[in-house]
């Protein structure tokens, strides 16, 4: 668990010693390391300019609503119908040691995006960055449902807006359910648009060690990022397989962010019987931002669940990003 790095409306925050969480939304503690480097106080970045994408630097028209989509991503799942149109895909563990995708879109909105699969309690945490923003899921376990009716979000399940899904044809369930995006924010008109999350895009930061590969571990799935210099991203691979999508072919991505993380049980187990992990995404620690064919040691700070998450050199500046679609993977220190 954890990377191989080559050389080189709420959701419920909770501490080591559980954290009660309540219907009314009191969520937010968390056992992530706070500590900052001593002598260290990171300077505030200027914010996205008007008419750029605060999720992924690039032009985009202003007040789009921000819409996530929770991805299934065993083998049967692949490949993945929409989601080279996301904005931002987080990639996240779940029960068994595997992981599951959060792809989050607002600059673009692609026809079809799936196979949807369910939400995680870890998931409300994560958004609460984003305001209230729609997500599209394919269900939850009953007592996770009171978390999700309680979190600041629109919650779009097939049965809150049945027209938005189909259920394809190519594969067997539960691997082949697809939402339709413009269906699915239709049903939450008034969900929040896209804003600045911390993020910062721009000219790449001194240093760094060259890389031309970097992979990810979980304990039942790895992630494979290789450089590309001719189409100037990381290639993805998923559990050695190049990851491809059905609408646009190789994924990839100019930006790639290996966030550590605390991964620990959580209250809730699938109907197997297995532990959900939950994935602490308020604090702050240690991450590895990939650029430009090179690896930057960071560091990631979001003091509290309606806060984002700002990047920063080990010095305490801003860590800017290339402008396009940014990986985030979360996985355990």
């Amino acid at each position: 668990m954890g990377t191989k790095r080559k050389p080189g409306p709420a959701a419920a925050g909770v501490a080591v010693a559980v954290c009660a969480a309540v219907a009314a939304g009191l969520y937010g503690c968390s056992s992530s390391d706070r500590s900052e480097p001593r002598g260290v106080s990171p300077k505030p970045p200027a914010s996205t300019p008007a008419g750029v994408s605060p999720f992924t630097g690039l032009p985009a028209r202003s007040g789009t609503p921000v819409l996530a989509v929770k991805i299934d991503n065993v083998r049967p799942a692949r490949p993945h119908t929409g989601l080279g149109a996301a904005d931002i895909v987080y990639v996240e563990q779940v029960e068994a040691g595997q992981s599951r995708i959060l792809a989050v879109f607002s600059s673009r909105q692609p026809p079809t995006v799936g196979p949807v699969r369910s939400v995680r309690e870890s998931d409300m945490e994560l958004l609460r960055q984003f305001g209230r923003p729609a997500l599209a899921y394919s269900g939850a376990q009953s007592k996770l449902q009171p978390l999700i009716d309680a979190a600041p979000l629109f919650p779009l399940a097939p049965a809150d807006a049945p027209g938005a899904y189909v259920r394809g044809g190519d594969r067997p369930a539960p691997h082949n359910l697809y939402l339709r995006p413009d269906r699915a924010l239709a049903a939450a008109p008034q969900a929040d648009k896209a804003r600045d999350i911390g993020f910062r895009f721009g000219a790449a930061p001194e240093g760094g060690r060259q890389v031309n590969e970097h992979t990810v571990r979980y304990p039942a799935a790895r992630y494979t990022f290789t450089w590309s210099e001719s189409g100037k991203r990381w290639q993805v691979a998923m559990d050695g397989t190049p990851a491809r999508t059905t609408d646009g072919g190789p994924m990839g991505a100019p930006t790639v962010v290996v966030q550590d993380v605390e991964v620990r049980p959580s209250k809730f187990r699938d109907r197997s019987g297995s532990v959900s992990p939950y994935t602490e995404t308020v604090g702050s620690g240690d991450a590895l931002v990939l650029r430009d064919g090179r690896a930057h040691d960071a560091r990631w700070n979001r003091p509290a669940p309606e806060s984002g998450t700002t990047f920063t050199t080990p010095a305490g500046q801003p860590l800017n990003f290339a402008p396009g679609q940014v990986w985030i993977v979360l996985t355990a220190r």
